[in-house]
């Protein structure tokens, strides 16, 4: 989803949009229902209180019935009580059954993300999905606590306040009416400037989170390259451009509200003009009058709410664009039909006559062939951009291929479940990720079903026990954000000894042995070699020193593969393996 199509999203009112939405309301309909008739309760408190004024004025003030007027200010007490338990009942249900839709409502976005191909997260920032997981969903909860019920209780306002003052007075009533076409004028006119407004805040707030998240997690780099005034620049600039639509739609706002208020001032100046005139002529009681104004108010405080709640509607549909926009994005298939279970894996590979490319055009790999036996050690090896890291995300079913297949023991992995895919194969990646939470959460990744036993087992083969004991509270010693507590080696075991726990059958190792001493890198070998025992093993190389022991190397070359063999093999070719290790042996020896 780009910039620009974000900026062209939605209509001013979108049917299917409002009816996807409903959607999410209608299991919740009994509490739905419950706050509306408390609504309905605070309506009818509220519509009898001018009707109790008039009966005071005229029947009990104007006939001197002093017992009378103790009557209806009792009953004019009674209403109000009513009205407040009324409003009570409306806003903490309305509030509760907006909540309610909102959990459902994150919780599908954000499992949702998760079923997502890769792809589609590289394409779309991370600030940018924050933004709508919590930003935008929040507006909707704006809407959905306080709109729903709140429409279809204005709307019964309306239909009752415009029964009794035509029942009261129809001329009265008349000239009310008379200013709605001004209403409508002065509605029309702001609302698709406020909905553009509300898009495009949406729109900027989601560029700062994107930038904040990006350089927040790159500070070192920042700091490093002395870029902080440049990027605090950068900052300014799109916050400034969030301010000024922020802006935009609180002028709107602001110029609603007077408006509003002055087509009320109108109306109530037209009632006392006529209406006051009709009591000095004795043609209207005075309590009539009285009761008139106290309609006014509450026939165009309906009004106002309900453009009010559009304008929150507005909000709501500009947000649920976006986040229907990506429950729209399809989830990667988790097989194709039809589908084919793993026996106890044995471990074969075979990659027949696989290509792939990320945009469908421009191919990182073509007419891959190979077949790695059970047991087998294989390292592959190119230069950057060779395709080594797209053979990875092949095997996991990251992504899928253009062309050609993957067999796992002799079963088309496109047919096989992706989790129970990806449960036979281990990954240790170069680039370590850590959760926030304790070195046992970061080992079993919450899996319950691994046991304490297995936990320390695994860490203790890989050489990360020792360090994990002198942690304060060993395994329950919490980790900050990607592990930054730890040293890069640290973290490499606890991969390591994560990898081991889930005991694949399939075990793919990124280099790990970069940018550590010389002690945890012997440690990290002890490790790896512990790992790959009894395992199909697959080595992603960059340090072609580390993997002369392994029973093939694959060559890549601008995704093709160019040589197959032993090392001793490979250099006796004088080929691309040859030249690579030539130059990274001269780098080492200068």
């Amino acid at each position: 989803m780009s910039i620009h199509e974000e900026e062209s999203l939605g209509k001013v009112f979108d049917r299917v949009l409002i009816k996807r939405l409903f959607a999410y309301v209608w299991p919740f309909r009994r509490l739905m229902f419950l706050s509306f008739l408390s609504l309905l309760l605070l309506t009818a408190a509220e519509l009898a209180q001018p009707v109790l004024i008039k009966i005071a004025i005229d029947n009990n003030i104007g006939q001197g019935d002093f017992r009378g007027l103790t009557r209806t200010g009792m009953f004019y007490i009674l209403a109000l009580v009513i009205a407040g338990l009324g409003e009570f009942g409306y806003r903490y249900l309305s509030a509760w059954l907006g909540q309610k839709m909102m959990f459902t409502i994150r919780v599908q976005l954000f499992s949702h993300i998760h079923k997502l191909p890769l792809s589609f997260i590289d394409k779309n920032p991370v600030g940018r999905l924050v933004t709508r997981v919590t930003n935008d969903i929040a507006t909707l909860n704006e809407m959905l606590s306080s709109g729903v019920v709140a429409i279809l209780g204005d709307i019964v306002v309306l239909v009752g306040i415009v029964i009794v003052m035509v029942k009261m007075n129809l001329k009265l009533s008349l000239i009310t009416f008379s200013v709605l076409p001004l209403m409508l004028a002065v509605t029309g006119f702001i609302r698709p400037r406020l909905r553009n407004a509300f898009r495009t805040v949406r729109l900027r707030l989601a560029r700062i989170n994107s930038y904040l998240q990006e350089n927040i997690s790159g500070m070192a780099t920042v700091q490093i390259f002395n870029q902080e005034e440049k990027s605090s620049h950068q900052f300014k600039e799109l916050n400034r451009s969030y301010f000024e639509a922020a802006l935009q739609g609180i002028r709107m706002f602001s110029l609603f509200y007077p408006l509003v208020s002055l087509v009320t001032a109108i109306s109530t100046s037209l009632i006392i003009w006529y209406g006051g005139g009709q009591v000095i002529q004795d043609a209207l009681s005075l309590g009539v009058l009285v009761a008139f104004m106290q309609y006014i108010r509450r026939f165009f405080q309906p009004l106002q709410d309900l453009a009010d709640k559009y304008n929150n509607l507005q909000a709501a549909l500009a947000s649920s664009e976006r986040i229907f926009k990506i429950l729209d994005e399809p989830e990667q298939p988790t097989f194709k039909a039809p589908q084919k279970h793993l026996v106890k894996a044995a471990g074969q590979i075979m990659f027949d006559n696989l290509s792939f490319s990320y945009n469908g055009t421009d191919y990182v790999l073509r007419d891959i062939n190979f077949d790695i036996k059970p047991g087998e050690k294989i390292a592959i090896v190119g230069a950057t951009g060779a395709g080594k890291t797209s053979i990875i995300s092949l095997i996991n079913r990251l992504y899928e291929p253009t062309q050609g297949r993957i067999l796992l023991d002799g079963v088309d992995i496109a047919h096989v479940d992706v989790e129970e895919l990806r449960s036979r194969i281990g990954i240790v990646l170069q680039d370590v990720f850590l959760f926030s939470g304790t070195v046992r959460d970061n080992i079993t990744l919450g899996d319950s079903t691994i046991s304490e036993t297995a936990i320390i087992k695994a860490a203790r083969r890989v050489n990360a026990h020792k360090f994990i004991s002198e942690l304060e509270n060993g395994y329950d010693h919490m980790l900050a954000e990607r592990g930054s507590n730890l040293s890069v080696g640290q973290k490499q075991l606890l991969s390591f000894a994560r990898a081991l726990a889930f005991n694949p059958e399939i075990l793919i190792l990124d280099e790990a042995t970069s940018s550590v001493d010389t002690e945890t890198e012997q440690l990290i070998s002890s490790a790896i070699h512990e790992l790959m025992k009894g395992r199909t093993s697959i080595i992603i190389a960059h340090r072609l020193s580390t993997i002369r022991d392994v029973d093939r190397i694959i060559v890549l070359h601008k995704g093709i593969i160019r040589e197959m063999g032993t090392h001793e093999e490979l250099m006796g070719l004088q080929g691309v393996y040859h030249r690579l290790y030539q130059l990274q042996f001269r780098g080492q020896a200068v």
